[in-house]
């Protein structure tokens, strides 16, 4: 090192888990740096929108199956869109995407500011729905561009600094919205979301992204039209390749425990209750972001970052997720549930942060986007059948006691999931999760 350099980390010694690898990462590489901070931007914004429709329901109807509603229309669009957005964010150009995604958003978003009265209810659930269908084009996109900015060796970096960013505007950006939409009303907060989207498409416009192109042979067919033949080639790619197989299964067995968070709402209102109050959504919902924010952070200071540390990593989740939620689902008290949900999501964390990482070291950008099939399956379709979705909202009937002791079974499916892949892939020794 010459005479009266600082100590930095060199590209090749970025260490994922430290703070000052963050630092680096941002300083060094300002394309990402500006994708970086157009997204947390944006996600701010996703919580201003979401606490000022809450507070808009709230006024217009009193009614709880309102919010379930509204909630539905957000679940649907990924449901349904899922498999052609992520064909689309494979086929066409990223950057573009995200650019007509932000300025669409920011077009449709002020819409809200139209409805007036409790008859006019319909038209928040069609904006919703709207809305969350041009999000649901954007995510793939979004996660796919990640490693067309950053080299290899620092992958593990930027997904660590994204998966805590996440966490903390869930923490922060519910703060905030909920402050603004107190102070100055629920307009406020409406506007303010529409405003991130034009911040961020800004923020897009000057990030260079270098995207491999498809190559396509042979005469336009209705298959090749409707993205089929991609999902096709993207099996194909996943049958052969049994280790991104494996970590597209550690998707899907996390996003099968997601009506856990329909559960905090109903435990932190129903359960924790004090003075004939709910106690503390707010509390469980921050400790899910705390735990969500120490996770990967935490594995890679004890695990380390390489590939085969991070698998076993994962496997180790599964089940501090499962025995954390099998915990939560018998806490006598709020902080005792609010622990239980933080080691929870510190387990949740790990498996979604590095499965992705490992993902991006090894799959061909053609198929990034979410042409393999488990990867949009992971998130979208298994919120119809996991525990606890949003429908259940619309009966507005409370839990009855002996249904209850039914729900760790539930709360276990972290585990099952974990287990039956760490037995699957036993076989491999180089790819093993433990």
């Amino acid at each position: 090192m010459p005479m009266g350099r600082s100590a930095e980390p060199d590209t090749g010694d970025l260490k994922a888990g430290h703070f000052r690898s963050y630092l680096f990462l941002l300083r060094q590489n300002p394309g990402f740096r500006r994708f970086w901070l157009a997204g947390v931007i944006s996600q701010i914004g996703d919580w201003f929108n979401y606490i000022g429709i809450f507070v808009l329901l709230n006024q217009l109807t009193g009614s709880g199956s309102a919010v379930s509603w509204f909630l539905i229309a957000k679940f649907l669009p990924t449901t349904l869109l899922g498999p052609v957005a992520g064909v689309v964010a494979d086929r066409f150009s990223r950057r573009f995407i995200l650019i007509s995604c932000d300025l669409a958003r920011a077009a449709v978003v002020p819409v809200y500011l139209l409805v007036r009265g409790a008859d006019q209810v319909w038209i928040i659930y069609l904006l919703a729905f709207v809305q969350e269908s041009i999000w649901t084009f954007a995510s793939p996109a979004r996660q796919a561009t990640v490693p067309n900015l950053c080299r290899q060796e620092e992958l593990a970096v930027a997904n660590g600094l994204s998966g805590a960013s996440w966490s903390i505007m869930l923490a922060l950006g519910a703060g905030l919205g909920g402050f603004v939409s107190a102070l100055f009303g629920w307009k406020t907060a409406i506007i303010v979301d529409a405003l991130t989207f034009l911040v961020s498409a800004a923020l897009l416009s000057t990030v260079t992204i270098r995207q491999e192109k498809k190559k396509k042979v042979g005469p336009l067919s209705l298959g090749r039209l409707l993205g089929l033949e991609d999902l096709v080639e993207g099996i194909g790619y996943v049958v052969s390749h049994r280790r991104v197989a494996a970590l597209l299964l550690v998707k899907s067995g996390w996003a099968l425990s997601g009506g856990i968070l329909v559960m905090l709402t109903v435990f932190g209102e129903q359960v924790f209750v004090q003075n004939g109050q709910g106690a503390g959504s707010g509390v469980l919902y921050s400790m899910r972001g705390l735990g969500a924010a120490v996770g990967p952070i935490l594995a890679w200071r004890l695990f380390g970052e390489g590939d085969q540390n991070m698998r076993r990593a994962i496997g180790a989740a599964f089940f501090i997720s499962s025995l954390a939620y099998l915990s939560f689902s018998r806490a006598p008290v709020l902080w005792i549930g609010a622990l239980c949900v933080f080691f929870g999501h510190v387990g949740g964390s790990i498996q979604w942060v590095f499965s992705t990482t490992l993902l991006h070291r090894v799959v061909p950008d053609r198929f990034r986007g979410g042409s393999l099939p488990p990867r949009w399956a992971s998130s979208p379709w298994s919120s119809v059948v996991r525990p606890g979705s949003p429908a259940r909202g619309l009966t507005g009937v409370t839990i009855p006691g002996p249904l209850s002791r039914f729900w760790p079974c539930s709360f276990s499916c972290p585990a099952l999931s974990g287990f039956s892949i760490s037995v699957c892939w036993m076989t491999d020794n180089s790819y093993c999760f433990w």
